[in-house]
């Protein structure tokens, strides 16, 4: 079955923010969009705030809530083909609670999309209480758009390289950690640096090892340089396979002292796209993606795909 670019819609702007982002990238990657709509019948012990503008009366032929997603689905539908002609593009609507139904539906998708209000959102469909058991229990790749992150700075297939409204080349950057370096999620990494004729940019944080007591070696003015040394060596080991099978990608390496987050995060600002890894970890509750993960979920300025991985 040829899998496909899922967004989930729900018509908050952070959802159909992440439906433009996901054609773009549907059509980047020469793939059919399928539009996700995940519907409930309102109730006080559903704990979402309602859309504004819905009228919560029941209408002929169906609750409110089920009229409302038929019409979400169909005016995104429509908003996308009059901008991306040519792309396939299928809707549908599925009653049930959005954080067991989307992950289950991203088993089937390249990539599924979500929006997001990112650190602070109170209200709406994908905020932290539905999109970070999205991200921690899907199997595939979820990305994360914001409203304000808009895809027109996404150029199509031979438009040239990947660039913002001013003209500066914007990168991929990968967040890796060397300690366990996945092909999951550097495949995904150099994959859609490729899709965007776009440079990969590789970040690894380190940290200099705590020592207990007095170490000579530890006293010593080049010990970090050697460290440091050390480090960007592992790097490139490690990416070395990866550029041969990816010739026409631009790859900057960048190993750098201190927390991967903050480094992350910075990044973010000249990005097209973020891709972090997660620890696939099969628990019944919460949502563990580590707080690397977490922390550029909640601060980068740029769409962030996080990548799953044993």
């Amino acid at each position: 079955m040829s899998r496909t670019v899922i967004a989930a819609v729900d018509g908050s702007a952070e959802s159909l923010a992440a439906a433009e982002w996901a054609a773009h990238e549907a059509r980047m990657r020469r793939l059919p969009l399928h539009l996700l709509h995940v519907w409930q019948d309102w109730s006080p012990a559903f704990a979402h705030a309602p859309f504004t503008g819905l009228d919560t009366t029941p209408c002929e032929g169906g609750t409110s809530a089920q009229h409302y997603a038929e019409q979400v689905t169909r005016d995104a539908c429509d908003h996308l083909r009059g901008e991306h002609p040519g792309l396939e593009i299928t809707a549908e609507q599925v009653y049930g609670r959005p954080a067991e139904v989307l992950p289950s539906a991203a088993e089937k998708a390249e990539v599924l999309v979500v929006g997001s209000r990112g650190l602070g959102g109170l209200a709406g469909f994908l905020t932290g209480s539905v999109s970070l058991p999205v991200i921690a229990h899907a199997e595939r790749p979820v990305v994360a758009v914001r409203a304000g992150q808009r895809a027109e700075s996404e150029p199509l297939p031979g438009t040239g390289d990947h660039a913002d409204r001013k003209g500066q080349c914007l990168d991929v950057v990968l967040g890796l950690d060397l300690s366990r370096p996945c092909d999951e999620l550097l495949a995904y990494a150099f994959e859609a640096a490729a899709a965007r004729a776009a440079s990969l940019r590789v970040v690894h944080g380190w940290s200099v090892p705590v020592v207990e007591g007095y170490d000579p070696a530890a006293a010593d003015p080049g010990h970090g340089v050697a460290l440091g040394l050390r480090e960007a060596s592992a790097l490139t080991d490690v990416l070395r396979s990866w550029r041969g099978k990816f010739p026409q990608v631009e790859v900057k390496e960048q190993c750098m002292v201190g927390r991967p987050a903050g480094h992350l995060v910075e990044a973010s600002k000249e990005a097209s796209l973020m891709v972090v890894g997660r620890r696939i970890r099969r628990a019944a509750v919460g949502a563990h993606i580590g707080p690397v993960t977490h922390a550029v979920l909640h601060h980068s300025t740029a769409p962030v795909a996080v990548v799953p991985h044993l």
